[in-house]
C-alpha cells in the first residue's frame, strides 16, 4: 500500500476505449499500452493485462484465446473477475502500463455474483482518482441498441452505461472504436 501512496509524483494518464463487439477496441487499447511502455527506450515499462473475463463456455474460451495470442509473451496476466480495484492497486508502480479489459465484463460478473454494483463502481472510481501512472480501460458501448426485453439485461445496460459515463469523466482521453477506426471523443487537456 505504501508504494501506491508514495507514487503521487508520477504523471497520471487514464485512457478509456469504448466500442461494440468486434470493433477493434481491445487491439487499440493494447497499442495504447504498448506506446506507454515504449516511451522511454532506456527504461522500458512493464505491461500488465488485467482480465475480467470468467470462462463459462467454449465460445468465451475462444475469445479469451484470441486475446492471448494477439498480446504476446511480454504481457503479465492478472485475472480479476470481481475485485478489479484491488488488482489495479496490487499491480501499480511507476514502471507499469496497465490495461483493463473489460469493464463491461466486470459489470456482468458483479451482477451474476450479486455484488453491490454502485459500491463497486465507486471503489473503482476512487482507485482511479488515486492512481498515478498509465492505465488503459476498455468497455463495450451497449446503449446504442434497443431497450432489452428482460429486467436483468436492462439492469446490465443501465449499470454499464453509468460506469462508462463515470470512467469517461475521470479519463484524460476517451476513444470510440467503430469498424477498427479510433475516434478520439475526449482529447487530452
Amino acid at each position: 500500500m505504501a508504494r501506491w501512496r508514495e507514487a503521487k509524483a508520477v504523471t497520471q494518464q487514464i485512457q478509456f476505449v469504448l466500442g461494440g463487439a468486434r470493433s477493434g477496441k481491445s487491439a487499440h487499447a493494447e497499442a495504447l499500452a504498448h506506446a506507454h511502455a515504449r516511451k522511454d527506450d532506456d527504461d522500458r515499462h512493464r505491461l500488465v493485462y488485467i482480465a475480467t473475463a470468467e470462462i463459462f463456455d467454449a465460445e468465451m474460451e475462444s475469445r479469451v484465446d484470441l486475446h492471448r495470442q494477439r498480446r504476446g509473451p511480454e504481457w503479465q496476466l492478472v485475472e480479476a473477475p470481481l475485485d478489479l480495484p484491488q488488482a489495479i492497486r496490487d499491480n501499480y508502480d511507476d514502471k507499469t502500463a496497465i490495461l483493463v479489459d473489460c469493464l463491461s465484463v466486470w459489470t456482468t460478473n458483479l451482477l451474476i455474483h450479486e455484488r453491490d454494483i454502485e459500491q463497486a463502481r465507486q471503489t473503482l472510481l476512487d482507485t482511479l482518482r488515486e492512481f498515478r501512472g498509465k492505465i488503459v480501460l476498455v468497455a463495450s458501448e451497449t446503449g446504442l441498441g434497443i431497450v432489452p426485453d428482460n429486467a436483468l439485461s436492462r439492469r446490465f445496460r443501465d449499470a454499464n452505461g453509468l460506469l462508462n459515463q463515470a470512467v469517461a469523466a475521470a479519463a484524460d482521453e476517451v476513444f470510440f472504436i467503430m469498424a477498427g477506426i479510433a475516434l478520439r471523443t475526449k482529447p487530452p487537456q
